[in-house]
């Protein structure tokens, strides 16, 4: 079957349909990794993006149950240059094409992924519609522009919608779930937290019955700003819990700061984004996956101060606040996809909850 990319803009890739049998439309985001295509559709910062993969060779090693970051695909849909038909790999349970149609994606092959990247590179993020069905380029006309004129606000489709209680041992962490990895949650019950995930318009009322020793704010996907309720809440969590955030729960937090985010051109989505460490001197290779970012000059005069900054382009990767601890990134020390070198700062978190100042 025919598979069709159409852009916002005009623009027009044919290729090869796969997957699901149908249209779809989003915004259209490419990513770098090589490896963890997997993880990478699974991811719930994905919802409401159709992700073009730069890597030309995608589903060579098939898929399994153990690696997905998420029960579902929130991503809209999937472009990529060669779709393996052959899964080479002990632990494959099923084809990249069967996990599409499983989860109901559209995706697309056969085109051509860098030409895709190199124009969002220059004009910027695009609205697209995907299709492997046949439809004229009429009806994707309309289909555009009905998605230019949706918000970019996804938490409320990928947040858990009742709380979640996970035993552990060690320090209570409140888990404020923007659309958390499950990689994540792995990480703090690798370190025997009793975790409690909550919905992430959970009122300040409900994280401080819970008496925790400290509060995660997740990743997630769209626009900070959208997330009002949060960014309230976060404003007095902060004031009593050590608070640790990472990519959206990063841009929460800098808002809940008094700073602020905007949209960036394309964004970082990759497993090799490199990252200045200025308190340790260091620099790492991290995994991202994000659109906006925090403005440095916003925290300007504020009681925080940048820790990590993006050696490509100078963005802000994290932040510190002067005398609470509270901190956040926005990479993913987690990885899965990428490297886990920064994951030290699961454990900076678990050791700021024996300081809790609600004890």
């Amino acid at each position: 079957m025919e598979g069709i990319l159409y852009l916002e803009d005009g623009t027009v890739y044919r290729g090869k349909g796969f997957g699901k049998i149908g249209t779809s439309s989003g915004e259209l985001v490419f990513n770098t990794s090589i490896t963890g295509y997997q993880e990478i559709l699974t991811d719930p910062s994905y919802a409401g993006q159709v992700i073009t993969m730069t890597y030309p060779l995608i589903g060579n090693y098939g898929v399994n149950r153990f690696e997905n970051e998420s029960d579902k695909i929130s991503a809209r849909g999937l472009v990529v240059k060669n779709v393996s038909k052959i899964a080479s790999n002990y632990m494959s349970e099923m084809s990249i094409q069967d996990m599409l149609t499983k989860m109901n994606i559209v995706g697309i092959s056969d085109v051509d992924t860098r030409s895709i990247t190199r124009k969002i590179r220059s004009v910027g993020a695009q609205k697209c519609v995907i299709s492997n069905e046949d439809i004229s380029i009429n009806d994707l006309k309309e289909l555009i522009l009905k998605e230019k004129n949706k918000a970019d606000y996804y938490v409320d489709e990928v947040s858990i919608k009742e709380p979640l209680h996970i035993s552990g041992n060690g320090p209570r962490v409140v888990v404020m779930d923007f659309g958390v990895k499950k990689n994540i949650i792995n990480n703090l019950k690798a370190r025997n937290c009793d975790i409690t995930i909550l919905p992430y318009d959970a009122s300040y009322e409900e994280i401080e019955s819970l008496r925790p020793d400290g509060v995660f704010l997740s990743n997630g996907p769209g626009d900070p700003k959208t997330v009002t309720e949060a960014i309230d809440t976060v404003k007095k969590v902060i004031e009593v819990y050590p608070t640790f955030g990472i990519c959206l729960g990063h841009q929460i937090l800098a808002l809940a700061l008094g700073g602020d985010t905007y949209k960036m051109k394309y964004g970082h989505r990759g497993g090799n984004h490199g990252v200045y460490d200025i308190y340790k001197d260091k620099a790492y290779i991290t995994s991202q996956n994000h659109g906006y970012a925090v403005s440095a000059e916003s925290l300007s005069g504020k009681e925080v101060e940048i820790t990590h900054i993006n050696l490509n382009d100078n963005t802000v990767e994290g932040l510190q606040h002067k005398e609470l601890p509270v901190f956040s990134v926005q990479f993913h020390p987690e990885g899965a996809a990428g490297p886990t070198d920064t994951s030290y700062l699961f454990d900076k978190f678990v050791n700021m909850t024996k300081y809790c100042m609600c004890k």
